[in-house]
């Protein structure tokens, strides 16, 4: 219960410190519910249900209370998953997805699929391509690589100076400076990724709902097949595996139908990770018990014999055995 509280107390307090000032907010990153913190919160309240239900009801009836707690990050995930304007989860929804938008784009502020991207507050198109002036305190915003459109940049940016020198001395020192040009992002909306996006889109949006309830379904499956069963851990593999290769499949369709569909990032480093995650595999039961187990014992045999080293490699062995008991360490979700 400590260790969940002060999990808790730093994810709010890093919630605080990564939490932006109004004036560098998009108008698409605001949000009633901290969606991150929420999940976060509630991997560490997890960890207590699960030590408190197996204290009082025991190893078998505990897989209840942790298949309800899987049900809540469930929901509250595709909740977070719908917020963002349905975009991959990192890390399972515990860090935001900041899509990264190329400002120099030659077709920004048009339409993508028929839905629109991004809209400017302060500027205009010409021709397709966005074209919006410098602010007050002389901070670029966007400027079209055309030369028709960094004409009108340009034109614009004169007026504004030569506004800036027409008003008087005092009324520039009594005006605080203005804050940096926000943009309205508008986010797709289910509707519009299930008719606009195609095959592609209905594939990815397919491959992050599996995603997200394998935790649940593999709980599921251990409540009512007992953990030493192979169900469990053959469905939830194979769970991950088909999430995975739908989100691969998604991608090649776009490109086979000349369109190009660049993840971000951040969005490759989370299939990364989700690529990494299966190595927990060789951790769950009855895989471990069957086999990783009696590998790490033979280790410390052969081990035990060096000084200091096989001193180590014992409590090494000692804590992995320690931490695969628990779900919350070794599942991943």
């Amino acid at each position: 219960t400590v260790y969940a509280f002060l999990g808790i107390v730093s994810s709010v307090n890093q919630h605080i410190i990564e939490t932006p000032t109004d004036g560098q907010t998009l108008a698409s990153k605001e949000q009633s519910i901290p969606w991150s913190l929420v999940v976060s919160v509630l991997k560490d309240i997890e960890a207590v249900v699960e030590v408190a239900a197996q204290h009082f009801v025991g190893d078998d009836r505990k897989w209840s209370f942790l298949a309800v707690t899987e049900a809540v990050k469930a929901g509250v995930r595709l909740a977070a998953f719908g917020e963002s304007g349905y975009k991959m989860l990192l890390q399972g929804g515990e860090v935001a997805n900041e899509e990264e938008i190329n400002i120099l784009d030659e077709n920004f502020g048009a339409k993508s699929n028929g839905v629109p991207v991004i809209y400017p507050m302060n500027g205009h198109f010409q021709n397709g391509h966005g074209v919006a002036s410098n602010g007050l305190d002389g901070k670029a915003g966007f400027v079209s690589k055309s030369l028709e459109g960094r004409a009108v940049a340009a034109l614009n940016k004169f007026g504004q100076n030569a506004k800036m020198t027409s008003d008087p001395m005092w009324m520039k020192k009594a005006l605080p400076p203005p804050d940096p040009p926000a943009m309205v992002v508008e986010k797709p909306t289910l509707a519009s990724i299930w008719s606009a996006k195609g095959i592609s889109g209905r594939l990815f949006l397919l491959g992050e709902v599996v995603h997200i309830f394998r935790p649940l379904l593999y709980v599921l499956l251990i409540k009512k097949f007992g953990i030493k069963s192979w169900t469990p851990w053959l469905v939830s593999l194979a769970v991950e595996i088909t999430s995975l290769g739908i989100h691969s499949r998604a991608t090649d369709l776009h490109q086979r139908g000349g369109k190009v569909h660049q993840l971000s990032s951040a969005e490759r480093d989370e299939l990364k990770r989700r690529k990494m995650m299966w190595a927990l595999y060789v951790m769950r039961d009855p895989f471990f018990t069957r086999y990783t187990k009696r590998h790490l014992q033979k280790a410390e045999k052969v081990l035990d014999p060096v000084p200091l080293i096989g001193f180590l490699t014992g409590k090494l062995v000692e804590l992995v055995e320690g931490a695969q008991t628990r779900y919350t360490y070794t599942s991943g979700s």
